[in-house]
């Protein structure tokens, strides 16, 4: 080993090792365990929350690989309809070309170049994450036989009617010019305003006054809605209004979806144009008027001297009309959800298009009764309430992207609009009967990536065939993803998989958390608060991270904003941590909730463990150099005994919460031990042994092979959280000591089991009493100013003849560890003034005459309370400040507030001490 953890080396030292082996793939025997990644997009990089939950995978695939299972982690990527022709386009602009230009066919050509040739940087991080995933089946959700299993699927459902192409309102944007899903709708807070326009009645000189944030739309109301119960409207309910600014009446209705109490009780109807007033409409049946072109311009539909205006344009416009005519009866400040496109960045519109949709609902209730009856589980199970909420309210789910990048839809429609659905145009000119006369062209229309992903399970394994690997690996056995995409993926799979296998796609699906920032705050550019995984990882210097979160950005402002935030945050860049400190961090974190705070603090000392290993393991194999027999002795000294107990211990609970997906519980255990137990106790406790002149060679041999084969337990139990650290202490083992099997690497060994160490509870009792009491004398020696150099002598009283016993048996070892003088036991005599101390129900106490200089020791207190007295003052007169509170951040209020709890716990610590002092 080397003399300093190196984690960078280690890493770009394993990895390529273990791939090239083919260590990552199924091993063709043991139980089936499954999983299939979500497939990150192919134009992305790794983020925070694709390294939380590949890491969680990981440790699942690893482990259950370990246990002699038949393990396969299915890898691939998404094709990323939008983001990849996004990036192709761009490409092609710096050359001054638009893919009309060159026509569909070669611009897809030139997607396809790009996807060998830079589509892979994502896999690549995701290798540097420690990924064991089979690379040699890695897919792509455009390779042929997933897209000839997408076209099986949207035919079946087409031929049974549960396809349709219709004109609905979805999600449009404009720059891209496509309709696009509610989960690439960022809905963002932005300051705008309220304006209160002035509706004229028809029939009299009354008006009605109604406020909205889009005055634009106006142009395309169809109605004004009062509530039916409202008294103020009632008598108008069937009138008619005139429409400002257009030469059209539209009536008056009752509905009761609108709040009297909100505003004046009134509300614009645009049914072509909002989504709450779209459903409105299908209960009126009011008209539908599009007053937009797909580029958000207004169209020929509203008023002359509106049309060929872009929205915002027009709406400036339309104000100054409004205020022109009196109808305009006030403008208010008003703070808005604005919904902005997660791609392109445009304010998204509703807006009336023909698309295709799946009508969802006949597939909606099995994949209901799959989870009432267990065949799919949600951990944790308060997710399936959120699941069951969308999916009895599901809506016709909109299948078509207007891209040219994508699986396209395999529809054909002759000259009068007719629809024929096929495989290809003579499958569909054969099924049909349509002869070559008439003249057939395909649709332009791409499916929505979710349409093909919802296939992914099972695709992926060789669907529509009944192949060797669905027989074998499905259904997978977990699926691990965010709770945002529960209806935008996990539902569907489901539903998808029932559909077309009769399986359900997955037994368990463990929702994990969001990844956070520290202060809780959502990780994005604009708050310039994302962090990368690879310069966690790597480290980055501070002024490379500045350019990284502030490339794009024009905003001055919030360019320096984010700019002095960082400087203050890292003043000298991300140092690097490595990549198991990574992993076990976000193991560590892996709680149940919704939000994970992401805190560096935890990170950088998820490292110093790495660092507390690897020294540990130095020392191990330093004293162990001499030993030529690793077979366990039967004659055990206690603390060898002891380690073995709670090796076994932690052994169940790293099992058990691993089993229950509790992997923050599972690391936890796993970090106690090897800290605490292993690395702060035993090493310690074993040096009397190793080195003391009265311990026999057979005493010396037994702990040393105690030690290493601890060791090499507790680096297999490990090995599944952090890999490259455990490799490679593992392979400088003896080779005796890792003949497991036949494989010469840590993860294909046999993960520990209960029969590798044994249980003594006595042993345990032994060392927990000593424990306690060496912590309550160092305790003394430290509140006391003790030097650690001086010897002291330990009266103990209130002990039992069981407790006698441990302490006498183990007097050496105590008085070693502690730095005593002499053991004495008090059983009637009166104790002489000392410092006192419980270990369990023993009284310790240290006569500490002649051990400190009592009026010096006093000053120092008495210092120390006058400092700690003045901290309380100003932390309380702070607190008590209504502007501190007011104006300070949560954190930052919560933090002086825990200060000041601190503050009081020393000032009574320090005053008790002071105390015993005057009784010397």
């Amino acid at each position: 080993m080397n003399q300093t953890y190196n984690p960078l080396d280690i890493e770009k030292k394993w990895y390529p090792i273990w791939e090239q082996a083919g260590y990552f793939a199924p091993s063709g025997s043991g139980k089936a365990f499954s999983i299939a990644i979500p497939p990150p997009n192919v134009t992305g990089r790794l983020h925070m929350g694709h390294g939380f939950q590949h890491t969680l995978m990981d440790v699942l695939i690893r482990y259950h690989r370990m246990q002699g299972d038949n393990t396969l982690w299915q890898v691939g990527t998404d094709h990323a309809g939008i983001s990849t022709q996004m990036v192709v386009e761009r490409q092609l602009a710096a050359k001054n070309i638009s893919r009309h230009d060159i026509g569909r066919e070669k611009f897809e050509q030139h997607i396809w170049d790009w996807k060998h040739e830079s589509g892979g940087h994502i896999t690549e991080q995701m290798r540097r994450l420690g990924n064991s995933t089979d690379w040699s089946r890695e897919r792509f959700t455009m390779d042929d036989d997933l897209a000839d299993a997408v076209s099986k699927v949207f035919i079946q459902l087409y031929d049974e009617g549960l396809i349709y192409r219709g004109k609905r309102l979805v999600n449009w944007d404009p720059v891209l010019l496509t309709a696009i899903s509610d989960v690439e709708v960022l809905n963002e807070e932005h300051e705008g305003s309220l304006w209160h326009i002035r509706y004229p009645l028809s029939d009299s000189d009354d008006v009605l006054v109604v406020a909205t944030t889009r005055p634009e739309t106006m142009l395309g109301d169809t109605a004004v809605a009062v509530h039916p119960d409202d008294k103020r409207y009632q008598h108008l309910i069937g009138q008619t209004i005139d429409l400002p600014l257009c030469s059209r009446k539209i009536p008056i209705i009752a509905d009761d979806y609108v709040e009297q109490d909100f505003g004046t009780g009134c509300v614009k109807i645009t049914p072509a144009h909002d989504f709450n007033d779209y459903e409105m409409g299908k209960r009126h049946q009011l008209p539908l008027i599009n007053i937009l072109t797909p580029d958000a311009k207004i169209n020929d539909n509203a008023p002359a001297q509106y049309q060929g205006l872009d929205r915002f344009v027009a709406r400036e416009k339309i104000i100054h009309d409004l205020k022109t005519a009196g109808l305009l009866e006030k403008i208010e400040p008003h703070t808005l959800k604005l919904p902005i496109g997660d791609r392109g960045g445009a304010v998204i519109e509703p807006y009336l298009t023909d698309q295709w949709y799946v009508d969802i609902k006949p597939l909606a209730q099995p994949a209901i009764d799959a989870v009432k009856q267990g065949q799919v589980r949600f951990v944790p199970e308060n997710w399936q309430n959120t699941y069951f909420h969308w999916m009895e309210n599901i809506q016709d789910w909109c299948i078509s992207r207007q891209l040219w990048w994508g699986h396209r839809i395999p529809a054909w429609y002759d000259e009068q609009g007719n629809v024929y659905v096929g495989e290809s145009e003579a499958a569909a000119r054969s099924k049909y009967n349509i002869t070559a006369e008439i003249k057939l062209s395909q649709e332009t229309d791409v499916l929505d990536t979710w349409f093909s992903s919802a296939l992914w399970p099972f695709s992926t394994l060789g669907w529509p065939e009944n192949t060797a690997e669905m027989q074998q690996f499905f259904p997978t056995s977990v699926l691990i993803t965010g709770f945002d995409i529960i209806f935008f993926w996990v539902a569907r799979m489901i539903m998808f998989s029932l559909k077309f296998t009769g399986k359900v796609p997955f037994k368990d699906v463990y929702m994990t958390g969001l990844i956070r920032d520290e202060h809780g705050q959502k990780m994005s550019k604009t708050k310039g608060n994302v962090l990368d995984p690879i310069d966690l990882v790597d480290g980055i210097e501070l002024e490379a991270l500045i350019e990284k979160r502030t490339q794009g950005l024009m905003q001055t402002h919030m360019v320096a904003s984010i700019i002095a935030n960082t400087q203050k945050q890292f003043p000298e860049g991300i140092k690097a941590h490595g990549m198991d400190a990574l992993r076990f961090t976000y193991c560590a974190l892996a709680s149940t909730g919704r939000d994970i705070r992401f805190d560096l603090g935890r990170l950088e000392g998820y490292r110093n463990f790495c660092n507390k290993i690897w020294n540990a393991a130095k020392f191990v194999l330093m004293n162990c150099e001499t030993l030529t027999d690793y077979k366990r002795s039967q004659n055990l000294s206690l603390v060898d005994r002891w380690i073995q107990h709670r090796l076994h211990l932690t052994i169940k609970t790293v099992r058990t919460h691993l089993d229950d997906y509790r992997f923050d519980l599972a690391s936890t255990a796993a970090y106690e031990f090897i800290w605490n137990e292993y690395c702060d106790w035993y090493l310690e406790l074993t040096k009397p042994i190793l080195y003391g002149e009265e311990s026999s060679a057979e005493q010396k041999q037994s702990t040393q092979q105690t030690l290493i084969s601890v060791l090499e337990t507790w680096l297999r139990l490990l090995h599944p959280f952090m890999p490259f650290i455990t490799e490679e202490i593992w392979q400088s083992l003896p080779n005796a000591l890792r003949q497991h099997n036949d494989h010469d690497t840590i993860m294909l060994q046999p993960y520990p089991s209960l029969e590798e160490q044994s249980l003594d509870e006595s042993a345990d009792t032994s060392i927990s009493l000593i424990q306690k009491m060496i912590l309550a004398i160092r305790s003394i020696r430290s509140e006391m100013n003790v030097a650690p150099s001086k010897a002291i002598h330990l009266l103990i009283d209130k002990a039992t003849a069981a407790q006698r016993n441990i302490i006498n048996d183990n007097e050496s070892l105590i008085k070693r560890l502690a730095k005593l003088e002499s053991i004495t036991w008090l059983d009637a005599t009166t104790a002489p003034p000392a410092a006192t101390a419980l270990a369990d129900n023993l009284e310790l106490f240290i006569p500490l005459a002649g051990l400190i200089d009592v009026a010096a020791e006093t000053a120092r207190l008495a210092k120390e309370i006058t400092k700690l007295n003045q901290e309380i003052i100003r932390a309380e007169k702070k607190l008590q400040s209504q502007g501190f509170i007011a104006k300070a951040p949560a954190d930052v209020v919560e933090k002086e507030k825990n200060n000041l709890a601190d503050f009081k716990i020393a000032l009574e610590k320090y005053i008790a001490q002071q105390e015993s002092l005057a009784h010397l």
